[in-house]
Order: C-alpha cells, then sequence, then structure tokens
C-alpha cells in the first residue's frame, strides 16, 4: 500500500516556505548573536563578577571563541551534510546547538561556562549558514540563486540591524530576562518552521503531487519556448563551457577522492569567488567595528545613537538587495563584482569628509554610510552565485565524482568558513588601522583592498574577458 503524503506537503515543500524558513534560521543566528553582544560585559561584569580590567580581553576572546568554532566547523558541516540523504537533519542539529548555547548563557556563572556556550553558537552558525545556502541552491537551481540570495540577505540584515539595538534596550528595560525571552522566542518560531519543511526531493516520492519547483521549471520552459533568444539572454550564467577545462583526470590522491571539492580549490574562478566573500566580510566587519568609535569621537553619540547610524549603512542592503541579485541572474557576476567594488573605493575614500560638528556633519555622514549601502547591495550576491555555477560545472562534467548530492554543502561550508574569517580578521584590521593612522587612512586602505578585488574580479569572475582571451 502506497505511503499517504504527509499534511500540508504543498505548501511545506513550496519556494517560498523553504526559501523564508532558511532565511529565518540565518536571520536568527545573526539576530541572537546581535542581541548578546552588547550585553557580554555586563554578563561578565553582573554574574561572573570580573575587575573591570580584565572585561574587555575577556569580551575579545569570547568573540574569537565563536568566529574560531565556526571557521573550523564550517567544512566539516559541509562534507556531512552532502553525504547525508536529507538537509533537513544537519539544519534542526544546528537550532539545537544555538538553544544550547542561548540556554548556557542565559545561565552561565563562569567564564568557562561562557565560552563554551560562544562555540556552540559558533558550530550552529558554521551548520546553518553552510546547510542553508545547500538547500536554497537545491530549491531554486542556480538560475535563480542570485535575486534568492539579494532578498535573504536583505531580509536578514534587518536581524543584524535590530539586534543591538533592541538588546541594549530591552537590558534596560527587563534586564536578562526580557533579552533572553525575546531570544527564546524567536528560536521557537524558528524550530517550528525547520520541522515542518519538507525538501523537494523528498517531496517528489509523490508524484501526485508535482512541487512547486516543477511546475516553475514548466512554466519557464513553455515561456522560454516563445522566445529563445530572450532565453539566451536571461541566462548569461549558463552558457556551454568547454566540459575538457573541468573534467578531472583519473589516479587522483586519496584525499582528493575523500574531499573532492579539494580539486576545484584550483580553479582560480572559485578562488576569486572566496575573495569577494572574504573581503565582503571584512568590508562588514569593519564597519561594525569603526561606526560606533568613528560616532562617538565626532559627535559624543552613545552606543544606542551609534546603533541607529547602521540604519543609514543596511537600509539601501534590505531594499536594493534582490534587485542587485536579479542582475546578477539577468546579467552575469563579472559586471556585478566589478561595478560594486570599484564603485566602493571611491565612496569608501569619502568617509573622511565626515567631521566633528553637529546634525550637518551627521546628516553627510549618514548619506556617505548610505552610499557605502548601496555598493554592499552590488556585492552580496556574485561571490555565492560564481562560486555555484563553477562547482555546477565540475559536477556536470564528472558524474558521481562528486557523490549523489553534490559538493554544494562542501562548497558553502568553505564558504562561510572564508567569511568568518573576514569577521575575524575585519575588526583586528581595520582597529589597528584607525588607531595608528587614522579613520580617513584606514577607508583608503580598505578602499585598495577594493580596487585589488575590483580588478581580479575583472580578470577571472565569469571567466576571462574577451580582450584577455585575444592575447
Amino acid at each position: 500500500m502506497a505511503k499517504s503524503p504527509p499534511w500540508g506537503l504543498h505548501w511545506r515543500s513550496s519556494t517560498l516556505f523553504i526559501v523564508s524558513t532558511v532565511g529565518i534560521g540565518l536571520f536568527t543566528d545573526l539576530f541572537l548573536y546581535g542581541l548578546v553582544v552588547p550585553i557580554l560585559p555586563f554578563i561578565l561584569q553582573d554574574r561572573v563578577s570580573l575587575p573591570q580590567d580584565q572585561i574587555q580581553s575577556h569580551v575579545s576572546a569570547l568573540l574569537a571563541a565563536y568566529a574560531a568554532a565556526s571557521v573550523v566547523c564550517s567544512p566539516i558541516a559541509g562534507i556531512i551534510a552532502d553525504r547525508l540523504s536529507a538537509r533537513q537533519t544537519p539544519f534542526l542539529a544546528g537550532l539545537l546547538a544555538l538553544l544550547a548555547a542561548t540556554l548556557i548563557l542565559f545561565l552561565g556563572q563562569t567564564v568557562a561556562v561562557l565560552a563554551v556556550a560562544r562555540v556552540l553558537q559558533g558550530v550552529s552558525a558554521a551548520v546553518v549558514w553552510t546547510v542553508g545556502l545547500a538547500l536554497v541552491l537545491d530549491t531554486v537551481g542556480p538560475e535563480n540563486l542570485g535575486k534568492t540570495i539579494g532578498s535573504i540577505f536583505g531580509f536578514i540584515s534587518i536581524g543584524e540591524l535590530a539586534a543591538p539595538v533592541l538588546g541594549g534596550v530591552v537590558y534596560k528595560k527587563a534586564g536578562y530576562g526580557g533579552v533572553f525571552a525575546m531570544g527564546f522566542a524567536i528560536l521557537a518560531i524558528d524550530f517550528i518552521m525547520r520541522l515542518l519543511l519538507i525538501e523537494k526531493k523528498v517531496a517528489a516520492q509523490w508524484k501526485s503531487l508535482p512541487s512547486d519547483h516543477d511546475q516553475d521549471n514548466s512554466t519557464q520552459q513553455n515561456g522560454d519556448a516563445g522566445d529563445t533568444e530572450e532565453a539566451d539572454e536571461e541566462e548569461p550564467l549558463l552558457q556551454k563551457e568547454d566540459e575538457q577545462n573541468f573534467q578531472v583526470p583519473e589516479g587522483q590522491h586519496k584525499l582528493i577522492k575523500a574531499l573532492p571539492i579539494l580539486y576545484c580549490l584550483k580553479d582560480p574562478r572559485l578562488l576569486t569567488a572566496q575573495l569577494l566573500a572574504l573581503i565582503q566580510a571584512t568590508l562588514l566587519a569593519t564597519f561594525d567595528a569603526t561606526v560606533p568609535t568613528e560616532a562617538q569621537d565626532l559627535f559624543d553619540f552613545d552606543s544606542l545613537n551609534a546603533g541607529l547610524l547602521f540604519i543609514a549603512l543596511i537600509l539601501p542592503y534590505l531594499l536594493l538587495g534582490p534587485v542587485a541579485g536579479w542582475t546578477v541572474d539577468r546579467y552575469g557576476t563579472k559586471p556585478a563584482a566589478v561595478a560594486g567594488f570599484g564603485y566602493l573605493v571611491p565612496v569608501l575614500v569619502l568617509l573622511r569628509l565626515a567631521k566633528a560638528g553637529g546634525t550637518t556633519q551627521i546628516v553627510i555622514y549618514c548619506v556617505l554610510l548610505a552610499l557605502c549601502g548601496l555598493g554592499l547591495a552590488v556585492i552580496g550576491s556574485p561571490s555565492i552565485v560564481e562560486a555555484a555555477y563553477v562547482i555546477q560545472l565540475y559536477d556536470e562534467a564528472n558524474p558521481g565524482f562528486f557523490g549523489a548530492n553534490g559538493p554544494y554543502a562542501q562548497l558553502y561550508g568553505i564558504n562561510s568558513m572564508v567569511f568568518s574569517l573576514g569577521l575575524t580578521v575585519g575588526p583586528l584590521i581595520s582597529g589597528g588601522l584607525k588607531d595608528s593612522i587614522g579613520y580617513g587612512n584606514m577607508n583608503i586602505v580598505v578602499a585598495a583592498l577594493c580596487a585589488i578585488t575590483a580588478t581580479l574580479s575583472f580578470v577571472y569572475v565569469g571567466g576571462k574577458p574577451k580582450i584577455l582571451k585575444r592575447r
């Protein structure tokens, strides 16, 4: 007797619900991270009773524990996820780690216990980002990845923006209990959505109920049949490539056979895609580390007012993220990467124009931050889309070499590791430069990194440009 389909199969396996669940998962990770960071000094002071002169060093150590755990566990999470038949299992496991981390942070009374909680939080971040992005790719396909990632990143930026502000306000009004109650409420919503999720490949067992992805493909194929030329223009990423360039020779080392994605890492396009992720994360971390202190120096802002400045930076990201992602799907990764990083060069240099003063100078600084937010929106998608496309070419050119699920979770594990590395080194580099050469000169150094990244993107992202192929 055939197994009856589960309740709500259609909407639980729909593209909208799966992408929304991943978005909520990433939102929860960033929100809880940002929610806890502002109150860590108070936890160490009030609950652990650390001397004042030791608080800053312990806060830094706890932040480093989170980043280190994420860096180490991201590739491991990718390997495990690609070898499992379903992505939902590790996705739920990551949430359980986050729940345990939040509970330990709420109850912890010693530095060692708090460190364990931060490590668990880092493990959860590694799993959620790695498995979540792989699940998005499984669901929407590479042809829609750009706009989907752009939409998700725009949404989760709200969590990144709101968490520190809400954490500070709620802590002031309701104490630790209020802050963690808010965190547990979001975790409950996240858990319910992850539990309800049904992957499309699981839903495909019930043939009588075709998945939305099948219907989307059918609709797209019917529409494309009427205008082949237009379809070719809309899918620049899917142009035919020479398969020989992506075939893996026989007789590979045992390590390559065990972790075949390592072979792909010698591809300059894939390496450049990872560089984009590294510089993107470094930029985000640089803003996080320097905007509050610069606002305090220039305008004598407190932590709440400094947090509100991030609205100017993140609002353009939220509004333009989906549009920027659509342009990546429409025109390819090279234009977005080159234009985005190239645009950021002069805008970063112009940040030095803001001076100490009143409302006029605050407005100037907010406008400059908003201009930076436009650039961040443009560079949000190219790294992930380019990396996925290159890996797709290797996967198609070597059937079975990467396993039944392909190496996509491994890819996003590496991407998450690189991104976490950028979030780790960004504050260290920018903070050191700001202290030694000043805020304006620090931004010149960051702008130079963007210029180098734009140049490498022109050469490698999306393949070599025609002007270089002729030589």
